[in-house]
């Protein structure tokens, strides 16, 4: 009879034995797990080899990354502070246009915040920057080569130097 009811549940729709037939039988021995309805199925989660087998590329992947990003920090800031020298110098020689005269060297980039005498701006620059390694731009007057410097002494903050110590002028 039972084995009549398993044939016809398997023919007809398909349903699983009932309760009764199922503690019957005597359960395999298997490291699959069983779910409510009797199906085997394959048991969740990862193996601790699986885990480390992720860390590992994870970090690897990591060190690639940074060892690829890390030297190109250097040249981003001394960019950065080339541009910034750029945009100090352009108001600068706003500054002249307006004004006829550069300011002095007590003034110095500070004058760059407050408009001309002749009223009708606000200002050269609204916020004056530091360079990327947070000591405040130079300003000389005379520069170099006459007219004015904007510079900045570089990463190590001390005249001279050379790549990313180097000091970075206005040209």
């Amino acid at each position: 009879m039972l084995k009549l009811k398993i044939i016809f549940n398997l023919l007809t729709d398909m349903r699983m034995p009932d309760e009764k037939y199922r503690r019957r039988m005597k359960p395999k021995k298997s490291i699959e797990a069983v779910d409510a309805k009797g199906l085997a199925v394959k048991p969740n989660g990862f193996t601790l080899v699986e885990m480390l087998v992720t860390v590992f590329i994870l970090g690897l992947l990591t060190t690639v990354v940074v060892l690829a990003v890390l030297p190109n920090q250097d040249k981003a800031m001394v960019q950065k502070a080339k541009a910034d020298i750029a945009t100090l110098s352009q108001a600068m020689e706003i500054y002249r246009l307006d004004n006829a005269v550069y300011p002095a060297a007590g003034d110095g980039l500070q004058a760059l915040l407050s408009g001309p005498a002749s009223g009708g701006r606000a200002g050269y620059i609204k916020k004056l920057p530091n360079d990327p390694w947070g000591r405040p731009y130079q300003y000389s007057l005379p520069g170099r080569s006459g007219g004015f410097d904007v510079y900045s002494l570089g990463a190590d903050g001390a005249p001279g130097g050379e790549n990313e110590n180097a000091d970075i002028y206005s040209d």
